[in-house]
């Protein structure tokens, strides 16, 4: 069988001040680099066809050491970036959601998915775009092959609330995924399964949950 091994982006400064980074090129902290090269060493035993990460500034960091470490030529898809949040990009959270709740999923509910920030993209937007992108990988796959990709907390809610047959309220709000954290998938076919969600055990000092 197939596996796809989705992983987050090691920590950066704004994670830490819980900004909304978007698309913005921000870089990994000296804690995200550290995460990434832990990230690295848990994966350099595993035979890896592909490796693949979104072309963001801190998805790339983090996916170099992946890429030394397993001997895989990384490539990029810009469609495993996280939503493009526009106008917002850059606002704390507490900002975001006190200023803006038509964005906010708890107060507002779905219409938050349909809403679209000046010069950015729906929640919904985003979905389309990253599930075209794991649907393509997943068909993609030889039976023995195995793909990694580093990506964003975003596109990782997304894809594991398609295979856990979430709504797009409890995708959001329902899951968590620490900075990278490791999520195993077992692919079949059309039949996908989660070996490992959410996994923080590489990290010193961070526990890890399957």
């Amino acid at each position: 069988m197939a596996r796809l091994v989705l992983v987050r982006h090691g920590e950066t400064e704004w994670n830490r001040e819980r900004r909304v980074q978007g698309w913005a090129p921000v870089p990994l902290a000296d804690r995200g680099h550290e995460q990434a090269a832990a990230l690295a060493d848990s994966l350099a035993d595993r035979a890896v066809d592909r490796l693949i990460a979104s072309d963001l500034r801190r998805t790339l960091e983090t996916a170099r050491p992946i890429a030394r470490a397993v001997g895989c030529e990384l490539t990029t898809d810009r469609r495993w970036r996280e939503r493009d949040f526009g106008v917002l990009q850059g606002l704390d959270y507490g900002d975001l959601f006190l200023g803006h709740p038509e964005f906010t999923l708890s107060e507002v509910g779905y219409t938050a998915a349909e809403a679209c920030p000046e010069g950015g993209e729906s929640l919904l937007d985003q979905r389309e775009r990253v599930l075209a992108a794991f649907d393509g990988l997943r068909a993609s796959l030889g039976p023995d092959e195995t793909a990694v990709v580093v990506t964003h907390g975003g596109p990782l809610y997304l894809v594991l609330g398609r295979v856990r047959d979430l709504d797009i309220h409890a995708t959001v709000l329902d899951q968590e995924q620490g900075n990278c954290a490791i999520n195993e998938l077992v692919v079949d076919g059309d039949r996908v399964d989660i070996v490992t969600e959410n996994d923080t055990g590489h990290l010193a000092g961070e526990s890890g949950r399957n």
